[in-house]
C-alpha cells in the first residue's frame, strides 16, 4: 500500500484558507440576508437552510424520511452510472479498434451526441412511468458520452510500437485489446469518471423533477413549488455532500489501480484532491 501524504505546513496552509474561504462565504451571505441587503425569500440564508435539514433530519419530509429521498436518488445514479460507463468503455475501445465501424458511425454518434440529452428524460418519462426505469435510462445516456469518448481517444492514443511488439511475440486480437490496449486506455477512463458521476446525480434529479414519487428532485420540485427557497438550497447542500463523498472514492479507487504510475512532479491543485 501507497504511504500517506504526510501533513506538510502547506497543506495544512490549503486546508485552512478552504476552510477560511467557506466561512467568509457564508458569514457575508448570512449577515446579508439579516440586514436586508439581500431579501432571503429570493436567495435564502445559510441558518434557514441548515434549520430547513435539521427539520428534515428529525421530521422527515412530505415524501417520507429524508434518508429514503437520498436513497431513491442515489440509487437511480449508481445503477445508472455503472451501466453506462460499461456501455462506454466497451463501445469506446470496440470503435477505437476497428476504423472502419469507426467511420461507419461517426455521423450517427456525432448526431446523437448533439442532442440535448436532458430533454429525453420527458421521452422516457412518457414511455416508462414515474419509477426507476425512466430515471436510470436519463442516467445511462448522460454519463455514457463523457465514457466513451474518453475510451475512444485512450484506445487511439495506444503506442504503436507497444501494440506492433505485442503483435510479434504472438498476441492474439482479444489478448492485444485486453492486456495492451485496455491497461493504456485505463487513465483515459478513469479520468472520465469523475464527471460522469456528478452527470449520473444530475440525470436523477432531472428524472425526479420531470416526474417522480421519492428522490431528491422531486424534493426540490415540491420545495419550489412552496416557495421554499431554503429547502431547495438544502437539496443543492445534499447534493454537493454526496457528489463529494463520491468524488472521493472515485479518487481512492484511482489511486490505488494507477499505483504502479510515478507522481508527476506538477500533481497540484484539483489533481492533488
Amino acid at each position: 500500500m501507497s504511504a500517506r501524504r504526510p501533513w506538510t505546513p502547506r497543506r495544512r496552509l490549503i486546508l485552512g484558507l478552504r476552510i477560511g474561504v467557506l466561512v467568509a462565504w457564508l458569514g457575508a451571505w448570512e449577515l446579508a440576508a439579516r440586514t436586508k441587503l439581500i431579501d432571503p425569500f429570493f436567495f435564502g440564508q445559510p441558518s434557514a437552510v441548515w434549520s430547513q435539514i435539521v427539520t428534515w433530519v428529525t421530521q422527515g419530509t412530505a415524501q417520507g424520511s429524508l434518508g429514503q429521498q437520498i436513497f431513491v436518488t442515489m440509487e437511480e445514479a449508481v445503477i445508472g452510472f455503472l451501466i453506462g460507463v460499461s456501455a462506454g468503455v466497451v463501445a469506446g475501445i470496440g470503435l477505437g479498434r476497428s476504423r472502419l465501424l469507426a467511420d461507419v458511425l461517426a455521423p450517427y454518434i456525432k448526431v446523437l451526441n448533439s442532442i440535448p440529452r436532458i430533454v429525453l428524460g420527458s421521452l422516457f418519462l412518457v414511455a416508462f412511468g414515474l419509477g426507476l426505469t425512466s430515471k436510470v435510462l436519463l442516467v445511462i445516456v448522460l454519463v455514457f458520452f463523457g465514457v466513451f469518448f474518453n475510451a475512444f481517444q485512450g484506445t487511439r492514443e495506444v503506442d504503436r510500437n507497444l501494440t506492433a511488439n505485442a503483435q510479434l511475440l504472438g498476441a492474439s486480437r482479444w489478448q492485444l485489446t485486453t492486456q495492451v490496449v485496455l491497461p493504456s486506455a485505463f487513465t483515459w477512463i478513469l479520468a472520465s469518471l469523475h464527471v460522469s458521476f456528478g452527470f449520473a446525480i444530475i440525470g436523477a434529479i432531472v428524472g425526479e423533477f420531470l416526474g417522480a414519487e421519492k428522490g431528491l428532485g422531486m424534493l426540490i420540485k415540491t420545495a419550489q413549488g412552496n416557495f421554499n427557497q431554503s429547502g431547495v438550497l438544502a437539496c443543492m447542500v445534499l447534493m454537493a455532500v454526496v457528489a463529494l463523498l463520491a468524488e472521493f472514492l472515485i479518487t481512492r479507487l484511482e489511486k490505488r489501480l494507477l499505483r504502479w504510475r510515478p507522481a508527476a512532479a506538477g500533481d497540484t491543485g484539483l489533481a492533488a484532491l
